[in-house]
């Protein structure tokens, strides 16, 4: 399905979304035609945010908008959806555009399969709508099942458009960049050098998957790692949960820019809490790289203003090497919650693999290690 004719089809003129990889064609077309703008386009925190976005343009307009997401998002628009545009509640419509990761017999990360599953499920019990474009999807269909929502939206239901992967084509592409000169597999390199044997809780994406990688190429053992393979922006909370019960050992969290903006009322507990012991470490690149590059609005807001007004006990930014060692060796030295923001370049090594161990196996040997420290 070529994104042109899909976005003619269904003739919305605002969308707003958190980027998925299957939706790229999509997120690079509105990307060209709008940027991010106030009118027509805005990538939003997380899903629910996109939700409750979407249901002030309709009041403010009386239109349709449009909320695209990766399936995995579907549990945070679970009490919007429910509790705020239900025909039982306001009777607010809007139309969804969801990437299927891991549909049934398609071969995806171990994050993705449950949800594969249950993805039309969820959309059912949410009194959604739901139709699957395929590559095969002929404009025609569309084009009748979209005459058929429109009814269903004029009684303020919602609907979806359920995307499988490689089902969406787009001739141009979007380019992402900032100037910034530290590569996230370096910092990553440079946490793992001044950590040691402490654990990390490290974020959803292309982060874990190059902690990975460096363990590998450092010949050490995975188990000092928690790869936060699925649960995007929930990874500080797991970090806060094993720093409170192993206080006497350094707790570091590997988190990304998009990560921590999803969910950050985490910082709040984090830093209300403060647990000596923790070191938080914010790779900012301001994108959603790991699914195609698409900015975030990290570079828009003070990390390090907002960890200082939650409780962390320091909070500084570093743009460079020599920042990011400095800083990273005072970490390990002292006592107090910690937040170091990284500035970071767009960008990873073409040939970046995955995990060649299982997410349970991980867990596993990740458990049987804090069993050893304090």
């Amino acid at each position: 399905m070529i994104v042109e004719k899909l976005v003619e089809i269904i003739g919305s003129n605002f969308y707003t979304g958190v980027p998925d990889s299957h939706l790229k064609p999509l997120c690079d077309y509105l990307m060209n035609a709008y940027g991010i703008h106030p009118k027509h386009h805005l990538i939003a925190a997380n899903e629910g945010n996109c939700v409750a976005l979407a249901a002030g343009y309709h009041l403010a307009t009386g239109k349709i908008p449009v909320v695209y997401l990766q399936n995995s998002g579907e549990g945070n628009i679970i009490n919007p959806v429910a509790s705020l545009l239900h025909e039982k509640v306001y009777a607010i419509p809007m139309i969804f555009i969801i990437g299927w990761r891991g549909e049934p017999g398609v071969s995806d990360e171990p994050q993705h399969i449950f949800q594969g599953e249950v993805t039309l499920r969820l959309l059912e019990d949410m009194g959604i709508s739901s139709y699957v474009i395929g590559k095969d999807t002929a404009e025609a269909q569309l084009s009748a099942k979209m005459t058929e929502f429109r009814e269903q939206l004029s009684a303020g239901r919602s609907v979806a458009f359920v995307i499988r992967k490689n089902s969406l084509t787009y001739d141009q592409k979007a380019t992402y960049g900032n100037g910034n000169e530290l590569t996230r597999e370096e910092i990553i390199h440079r946490v793992v050098s001044v950590s040691g044997e402490d654990p990390i809780i490290s974020t959803t994406g292309k982060a874990s998957r190059e902690l990975f990688e460096i363990r590998e190429a450092n010949r050490q053992g995975h188990q000092y790692d928690f790869l936060t393979v699925g649960s995007m922006g929930h990874n500080s909370s797991i970090a806060l949960g094993v720093a409170l019960q192993k206080p006497d050992s350094r707790i570091w969290c590997i988190d990304g820019d998009g990560a921590a903006l999803m969910h950050m009322g985490a910082m709040a507990v984090i830093g209300a809490n403060a647990p000596e012991n923790l070191i938080h470490v914010v790779i900012n690149n301001g994108a959603h790289e790991t699914v195609g590059g698409m900015p975030t609005v990290a570079n828009q807001i003070n990390f390090v203003s907002i960890a200082k007004a939650c409780g962390y006990m320091r909070a500084v930014c570093a743009h460079n090497a020599a920042e990011l060692d400095r800083e990273l060796h005072a970490a390990k030295a002292a006592r107090g919650l910690f937040f170091l923001e990284v500035k970071c370049g767009i960008g990873a090594r073409e040939n970046l693999g995955r995990p060649t161990t299982s997410a349970l196996d991980n867990k596993r040997a990740f458990e049987r290690y804090l069993k050893t420290i304090r």
